[in-house]
């Protein structure tokens, strides 16, 4: 059905149709709950199968935000969700990072009553991009924030380019943008839509020339002359301008500045600043915050509610956790497998941080893979393994049935053969780490092995005897 039509006043039979969705998919969440299941994505399935178009027709509060983009949508959402209940509103999102459209009747269908009503203040969700093409013209948000189009699966999203004209076709006019300034393939999605932008300023650790293998803006995206860079924070994020016809990154409305040695991020508009801690010392992270703030000053935030919104902000502890373990410092972090930049940006992160030497177990199985496409280790080619050929790398296991796949780029890397081991059961893995007091060891795993990675994580803990956590949420 297109846009058009969905527009037209509804008539009895679409009523109708729309209230039946509507209880099918409550008594769904109810027997769902009572059997003790959590609801993920299946009422809103049910309701998708009574009513196709049901997020056009479902009552929903004035303020609607979506976040999308390659990667940091589920970060900068639940920073909002969090922010928003902080100031006194009543909230509703998909934080179990369910960003179908179905996910998304499941996650706000809870404020609804059974008339349509609507219980709660503002909304604030995270869609997959290829599901905005639905999703966003039924919703009808206040505000979509795009956090950055990158290489992603080449299964899952073809390339950065083709995202952007996915996201440019599918965006109904006049919704307003926050755009990522520094990211020069996102910052132009929907360029007739009303926007503002977002960026960091320079920082010490910028570089000009792209040293990593993805670098998806060689050419300027007008006339194809050559792109010259001011500075690079990572493959083709950064400021540059074409030499050729004058095509360059937009200017900051949201203007961030980082002070690492402080561990803070100040954010600056015309009305003045905001300050808030760093989630992490990950550029990512930085990326983040700096979004979420910006939003809640496009939604009408003064910056002393948003320091104080943002004071307790953290990453999920899903994604990333610290705990002492026996004099070592044990960090486990969700590493995106079939995501080559997300996994490069980890890597990087690490070798970058001084503390002394470095362990790691990796653990990438690409399970979705095997199930429903084909095994596929093609990612890890355009990674950049070869950041962890580092001397501060002293030992890395690889656990899972791919354990010799992940070997082998690691050698072709230059990494030491001698310095690599390999286990398929992933519990017997965690054994192989040397955990030496003073050093700092990573559990990297993809989105499918976080609860097997966990399991590991408590053994760990349970050898050393102790550990007290400090999730760095």
């Amino acid at each position: 059905m297109d846009n058009e039509n969905r527009e037209k006043s509804p008539g009895l039979f679409t009523s109708v149709r729309f209230f039946l969705a509507l209880w099918a998919a409550k008594l769904t969440m109810l027997i769902l709950k009572i059997l003790g299941f959590h609801a993920y994505n299946r009422p809103g399935m049910v309701a998708m199968s009574i009513c196709p178009h049901f997020l056009a027709r479902m009552a929903r509060p004035k303020t609607v935000i979506a976040v999308t983009g390659t990667n940091g949508k589920t970060t900068v959402a639940n920073l909002l969700c969090d922010a928003l209940t902080a100031a006194g509103m009543r909230v509703r999102g998909n934080r179990g990072g369910y960003n179908l459209y179905s996910g998304m009747i499941s996650a706000l269908l809870p404020g609804v009553g059974l008339l349509n009503g609507c219980r709660y203040d503002a909304a604030v969700v995270e869609t997959d991009e290829h599901a905005a093409r639905l999703v966003l013209p039924d919703l009808k948000p206040t505000l979509t924030v795009i956090t950055n189009l990158c290489q992603d699966s080449l299964m899952r999203n073809a390339h950065a380019w083709f995202m952007a004209d996915r996201l440019t076709a599918a965006i109904p006019a006049g919704l307003k943008l926050l755009l990522n300034a520094d990211d020069l393939i996102s910052s132009g999605v929907a360029p007739e839509n009303p926007r503002a932008y977002f960026g960091i300023e320079r920082m010490e650790t910028d570089v000009t020339e792209c040293v990593n293998r993805v670098n998806d803006v060689r050419v300027c995206p007008k006339c194809a002359g050559r792109m010259e860079f001011e500075y690079r924070r990572y493959h083709h994020i950064g400021r540059a301008h074409c030499v050729d016809c004058g095509f360059a990154s937009p200017e900051y409305d949201y203007s961030a500045r980082v002070d690492a040695a402080a561990g803070t991020l100040t954010l600056t508009d015309r009305a003045g600043s905001v300050r808030a801690s760093l989630l992490s010392g990950n550029i990512y992270d930085m990326y983040n915050l700096t979004a979420a703030a910006a939003a809640l000053r496009e939604l009408g935030l003064d910056h002393g509610a948003i320091e104080r919104a943002l004071s307790g902000a953290r990453v999920p502890a899903s994604r990333h956790s610290e705990v002492d373990v026996g004099g070592a410092r044990l960090i486990t972090q969700l590493t995106k497998d079939k995501n080559a930049m997300g996994c490069s940006r980890v890597f990087e992160d690490i070798t970058r941080r001084p503390e002394g030497d470095i362990e790691l177990l990796m653990m990438f199985y690409n399970l979705e893979d095997e199930r429903h496409w084909s095994e596929n280790v093609c990612w890890t080619y355009d990674c950049d393994f070869e950041f962890l050929n580092n001397h501060a790398v002293k030992h890395i296991v690889i656990a899972g049935p791919r354990c010799k796949d992940y070997r082998l780029r690691l050698l072709l890397a230059g990494y030491p053969p001698e310095r690599v081991e390999i286990e398929y059961d992933d519990r017997k893995a965690g054994a192989l780490l040397h955990m030496v007091p003073g050093s700092t060891v990573y559990l990297l795993h993809g989105a499918d092995t976080t609860d097997r990675m966990l399991k590991v994580r408590e053994d760990l803990i349970s050898a050393a005897g102790a550990g007290k956590s400090e999730n760095v949420e």
